[in-house]
């Protein structure tokens, strides 16, 4: 089971209309840089998911007003695509900080449509993470409990200049609001050793793997876990803050999903990897390791349960209630408030396993 935690919506064939005008296709395909690529229908898009047992994607509109005069997908077309396919999608929102009432629209996309979390993209929206003007955006997801998801490293969009998407601009707003979840997009992808001394650092920074392949995905990511990160460094100390992304539909799901099956990794370090880690980014959880209300419509099987629980119980033994990454709280919850034995369900209750 796979939560692929970055899509853009732009071929979603149910919210293109043509021309160049803004928020047209045309447009779109301009300013994202979406070269020859054009509109599927749902039909196509659901297969594609299915060929990787990607069960939920979360689409990241963006709100360019200032620096080119529209919409990657709008808060209430993002709503839309969810409202219609609400098995298989989720939906982040999207402000320009830059534009007055903007933290009024971000406000009514947590409360009215449902979003799960905020999606910026400084470089292309053209201000920077710790601008005054983002401030009243952060305050709204710490007040609502939703994560921020940062497009960081490479940057395909003209106008988004590279310099400006290194991790480490986004230190101080990290640093800075600790009770706020950030992911960091493409793992900050040239910069990946930066990327993982933010993640050692700042236990409220994720990345994802939707970086940028010049050689095959395969080869890619066999660098990514192996190379540029030492062949243990995600096993030992990330799995708690790294998850799946694919960059669709520049990259596509099911090209880097069948690169990461490559990956020597734990078992329980790949589910981390494909979707809990999803799970505890876009719920949070408390000071003292308990998920907060973890709501999946999505299956979890009875057996990943009853491991979490046992694994949960032996660092409980061993290191007491200290902070041991966000794999320990889902697991910690799931055995605290299960009863011995028993299923999680979708729907986050409880059954017979």
């Amino acid at each position: 089971m796979v939560i692929d935690m970055l899509v853009h919506p732009m071929l979603y064939g149910e919210i293109c209309t043509p021309g160049d005008e803004p928020d047209g296709f045309g447009f779109w395909s301009r300013e994202f840089g979406m070269g020859h690529m054009g509109p599927m229908d749902w039909d196509e898009l659901q297969v594609e998911m299915d060929v990787c047992d990607v069960r939920k994607s979360v689409l990241m509109p963006l709100d360019v007003t200032t620096a080119c005069g529209g919409h990657f997908g709008t808060n209430d077309q993002i709503a839309m695509l969810v409202a219609a396919h609400p098995d298989r999608l989720w939906g982040f929102a999207s402000v320009d900080p830059q534009v007055s009432g903007a933290a009024d629209e971000l406000e009514r996309a947590f409360t009215e449509l449902g979003a799960k979390g905020l999606c910026l993209h400084p470089a292309k929206q053209g201000f920077a993470p710790d601008d005054a003007v983002a401030e009243p955006l952060y305050e709204l997801c710490e007040r609502y409990n939703k994560p921020v998801v940062f497009h960081a490293g490479m940057s395909w969009e003209p106008g988004a200049e590279l310099s400006r998407s290194n991790p480490l601009a986004f230190e101080h707003t990290i640093a800075t609001h600790p009770n706020v979840r950030f992911s960091l997009t493409h793992f900050g992808w040239p910069w990946v050793r930066e990327t993982v001394a933010m993640l050692l650092k700042y236990p409220n920074c994720y990345a994802d793997t939707s970086i940028t392949y010049i050689d095959s995905p395969e080869e890619m990511m066999q660098r990514l876990f192996t190379v540029d990160m030492g062949p243990l460094w995600y096993e030992r100390a990330l799995s708690h803050q790294v998850m799946f992304a694919s960059n669709t539909p520049r990259f596509r799901a099911f090209k880097l999903k069948r690169a990461l099956d490559t990956v020597p990794m734990r078992d329980d370090a790949r589910e981390r990897l494909y979707w809990v880690m999803p799970c505890v980014f876009l719920k949070g959880m408390s000071k003292h390791g308990d998920a907060r209300d973890i709501e999946l419509s999505i299956d979890c099987p009875g057996p990943v349960h009853r491991y979490y629980r046992r694994r949960a119980r032996c660092h409980r033994t061993q290191l007491g209630d200290q902070w041991l990454g966000s794999d320990y709280f889902v697991a910690y919850d799931l055995w605290n408030r299960g009863k011995r034995g028993a299923a999680l369900r979708g729907d986050g209750s409880y059954g017979d396993a």
